[in-house]
């Protein structure tokens, strides 16, 4: 009675384990798919995937910036569900003579795609909603610290941005774009989103943002990228 009862519990556990690895295939496959819908923004756009199958979006605007869209799943804050971010960059055309400066909402120290992180000098940040951590490379002068704190504050009136940061070769926002599942993390400690496509609004959204934040020192001196790089 027991070995049988121990058997069917064998089976049992097999069958739920060959159930969660088939879902995470199908994961796996609806991710590639995720960018697809906002490709249709961009008049030519290439769509590459990463390792854990997530794609990565670049396509130009009508002026020849480049855009590049990326997903990021975080799980490195314990006693928090899997985020996926989405990274967005807006590369300037010609390296500009700007500071680097930025600003991260909800700073854990565990933000290992932040680019705040990296940047030595604190400014007193704007006041939000969300507490935030506002750094720079020490470069900037008052008015530019003034011009990037008003458009941090503005900006970080919406609860899903987390990063800013406005850098001489360009600018880049990082916001949530889903919340993990709890039950696929709490029980199979898997990464799982509730998302089968990003919106094209969002990605249009958090371009105009992007372009907003460039323009904020945009009377700063553009330089070639051979100058810049001497």
């Amino acid at each position: 009675m027991i070995t049988t009862l121990a058997f069917s519990a064998f089976i049992a556990a097999c069958g739920i384990a060959m159930g969660a690895r088939a879902d995470h295939r199908v994961a796996l496959a609806e991710r590639r798919s995720l960018l697809d819908e906002a490709a249709r923004l961009f008049p030519v756009a290439r769509i590459t995937h990463g390792a854990d199958q997530f794609p990565i979006l670049v396509g130009n605007l009508d002026d020849g910036r480049q855009i590049k869209v990326e997903l990021v799943v975080d799980t490195m804050v314990c006693r928090r569900l899997p985020q996926l971010w989405l990274k967005l960059t807006l590369l300037e055309a010609a390296v500009c003579a700007r500071p680097r400066i930025g600003a991260l909402a909800r700073p854990t120290g565990a933000e290992f795609y932040s680019l705040v992180h990296d940047m030595p000098h604190w400014f007193t940040p704007p006041p939000t909603n969300a507490a935030l951590l506002m750094r720079g490379d020490g470069s900037a002068s008052r008015q530019q610290v003034e011009r990037a704190t008003a458009m941090f504050g503005s900006l970080f009136s919406d609860p899903t941005l987390k990063e800013a940061a406005i850098t001489p070769r360009g600018v880049r926002l990082v916001r949530q774009a889903a919340q993990g599942q709890r039950g696929a993390h709490l029980i199979l400690r898997q990464a799982r989103f509730a998302v089968t496509a990003i919106a094209p609004e969002i990605i249009r959204r958090t371009i105009a943002e992007a372009a907003a934040l460039s323009r904020c020192l945009a009377d700063d001196i553009p330089t070639s990228p051979d100058t810049a790089a001497s």
